[in-house]
């Protein structure tokens, strides 16, 4: 069943600090089929694993509602 998750990177604009990180990671983790969120916050990075790809506006609104905002790397 693992060897069907979807893996993406996502860039992530705005992040500053270790608070951050947990409310992009509380965020994506409640979409949907998520199975696993990496924030890398030097990189200004989310790498999510899911059962299925996620939509870009999935992704843009859970991002919105934590304040931050789906970068251009997207």
């Amino acid at each position: 069943m693992d060897e069907q998750a979807v893996t993406r990177t996502y860039a992530v604009t705005g992040m500053t600090c270790e608070h951050c990180v947990r409310a992009v990671t509380d965020e994506l983790a409640a979409l949907s089929g998520v199975r696993e969120v990496r924030v890398d916050l030097a990189a200004a990075t989310a790498t999510v694993t899911s059962a299925e790809p996620l939509s870009d506006e999935s992704v843009r609104v859970a991002l919105d509602e934590a304040g931050y905002e789906l970068g251009s790397g997207a």
